[in-house]
């Protein structure tokens, strides 16, 4: 599990924006569009589920689930270059038997196959985005500035 610190800048019902600083993690997260990058490109906004019931102005951790992460990072990078490469296998494979150009045909199926896997990818990863496993968590208030 990845961990990273943030202020709370406000809460709703069942969650809380928190500031905190971009990290390399951010990248293959699914739910970065739940995300606000601040005028400082550093610093950014994460909506949390407030598991913590943390309040406004509340230090707190910020917890990740990293096999999310990695199944996520797995979906962005490899799985469309695993279309890639079946697709221009297939046409090479394909062109003889229907006499087609095998370099035009390996292209055309390559591409076809890496643009088929970017829109599978896409409706995917919309969906992990909206379970609670691959959202942040408040999972511990450091420093409180309630009394």
């Amino acid at each position: 599990m990845a961990t990273e610190q943030g202020i709370v800048l406000r809460t709703e019902s069942e969650a809380a924006w928190v500031k905190t600083t971009r990290s390399s993690a951010c990248q293959g997260c699914t739910a970065r569009d739940s995300c606000h990058t601040l005028s400082d490109s550093k610093d950014m906004e994460v909506k949390a589920l407030n598991l913590a019931g943390a309040r406004e102005g509340d230090r707190i951790v910020l917890s990740f689930e990293t096999k999310s992460l990695l199944k996520a990072t797995f979906l962005i990078y490899v799985f469309p270059i695993i279309f890639l490469v079946v697709g221009a296998v297939s046409g090479q494979m394909l062109a003889p038997l229907i006499a087609f150009d095998p370099s035009a045909l390996s292209v055309l199926l390559g591409f076809s196959c890496f643009f088929a896997a970017l829109l599978m990818m896409k409706t995917r990863a919309n969906k992990m985005a909206a379970k609670n496993a691959y959202q942040p968590k408040i999972t511990k208030i450091i420093q409180s500035h309630h009394f």
